[in-house]
C-alpha cells in the first residue's frame, strides 16, 4: 500500500492510498480537484472515502467524488456530515477488498466532539487531532478530552506513520522550541523540516516515535513541559500548552 499526500486549499493535505493494481482510497478530501488530477494522471480507481470530522476543509470534495466515482463514504456519526454512506464509531473495523486494506476506527474527541482517526496499514490518519510537533485547537472538546485522545494515539506502535491534515510543522516547531529548547531530538526535527520545506517536500508522514520524542503535546509527563508550565497535573499542563499555542504568532 502506497500513501501520497496531496496538497489542497491553503495548507491541507488530502491523503490518497493506492495499491499496485491502481485501486485507491482517499482520506479527508477538502476539495475534489487534486484527487481527480491524481486519479487521472495514474489511472487509479477510487474505491472509498474516509472522513475524520465535519469541517469543510476536510469534507468539501467528498460529495463530488462520491457522485463521480460511486465510492462509499465512511464518516463519524455526525449529522453535519450529510454525504456519509456508512457511519463509523470507536472500535469499528473498516475493510476493503480492493485495495486490500483495513482500518480501525478510534474516537478522538477534542478538536471536534465527533472526530475519529483511522489506523491501519502502518498508518494513522488523525485529521486535526494530532499534528507533527503540535495538535489541533479545541473547538468543541475540553483539554481533558483532547489529552485522552492524544494518549490513545501515543499508545500506537512507534513505527506508525502519522498522516495529519495540515502542513503546520514548521510553525509548530518554533513554538515547541520555546517549551523544550534543550530537546536535541526536537532541534534535529526542526532542522529536518526546514530542509524538507525548502525543497518543496511535505514534512509528513512522520513516524510516531519521532513525535513522542519531540512533540510537547505528547510529552506532558516530561520534566521539561512540567517546568515550563508550572502545573502539577498533565491536564493542566496540556491546557497551558494549548492556550499558549493559540496565542503564538
Amino acid at each position: 500500500m502506497h500513501v501520497v499526500p496531496l496538497p489542497a486549499l491553503a495548507d491541507n493535505y488530502i491523503w490518497l492510498l493506492h495499491d499496485d493494481d491502481g485501486q485507491a482510497l482517499v482520506v479527508d478530501p477538502g476539495e475534489a480537484a487534486p484527487v481527480e488530477r491524481a486519479l487521472a494522471a495514474h489511472g487509479w480507481r477510487l474505491r472509498g472515502i474516509l472522513l475524520t470530522h465535519h469541517h469543510p476543509d476536510h469534507v468539501g470534495g467528498a460529495p463530488a467524488l462520491r457522485e463521480r466515482h460511486g465510492a462509499p463514504v465512511y464518516a463519524p456519526d455526525d449529522e453535519r456530515i450529510d454525504v456519509a454512506t456508512h457511519r463509523v464509531g470507536d472500535g469499528d473495523r473498516i475493510g476493503f477488498d480492493a485495495p486490500a486494506a483495513g482500518f480501525d476506527v478510534v474516537a478522538v474527541p477534542g478538536h471536534t466532539l465527533s472526530h475519529v482517526a483511522y489506523v491501519g496499514e502502518g498508518l494513522l490518519f488523525c485529521g486535526d487531532t494530532l499534528f507533527s510537533l503540535g495538535c489541533g485547537r479545541l473547538f468543541e472538546g475540553t483539554p481533558a478530552q483532547m489529552l485522552a485522545s492524544l494518549d490513545r494515539l501515543a499508545s500506537l506502535p512507534g513505527d506508525t506513520r502519522v498522516c495529519c491534515g495540515h502542513e503546520y510543522t514548521a510553525q509548530n516547531g518554533r513554538f515547541a522550541l520555546t517549551v523544550d529548547p534543550a530537546n536535541e531530538a526536537l532541534r534535529a526535527r526542526v532542522d529536518e523540516v526546514a530542509r524538507q520545506r525548502a525543497a518543496g517536500m511535505p514534512s509528513v508522514p512522520v513516524p510516531l516515535a519521532s513525535e513522542l520524542a519531540c512533540n510537547p503535546f505528547l510529552r506532558t509527563g516530561s520534566a521539561a513541559v512540567a517546568a515550563w508550565s508550572g502545573a502539577g497535573d498533565r491536564v493542566a499542563r496540556f491546557a497551558a500548552l494549548r492556550s499558549a499555542k493559540d496565542a503564538f504568532a
